[in-house]
């Protein structure tokens, strides 16, 4: 019994990416309000994860970059 593996299909990464991206802002944005109204060990705990996303939003961006730059290039 074969199994047939699946394309690759990387036409929407960038759009993919993206929505990730502003999610993640989104997400930011709550959690800063959030910790407007939290103290010590809960606002601690909130802009330490949103130093996280901040990371993250670096990573997305670099792979939109490389995405992009893919698609430009035919994904060759």
């Amino acid at each position: 019994m074969g199994y047939k593996a699946n394309p690759d299909d990387r036409s929407d990464n960038v759009e993919k990416l993206q929505d990730m991206v502003q999610n993640t802002i989104e997400n930011i944005e709550k959690a800063q309000e959030t910790a407007e109204f939290s103290s010590g060990e809960e606002r601690a705990r909130i802009e330490a994860k949103n130093h996280r996303r901040e990371e993250s939003l670096e990573g997305f961006r670099a792979e939109i970059r490389d995405e992009a730059t893919a698609r430009e290039n035919g994904y060759k």
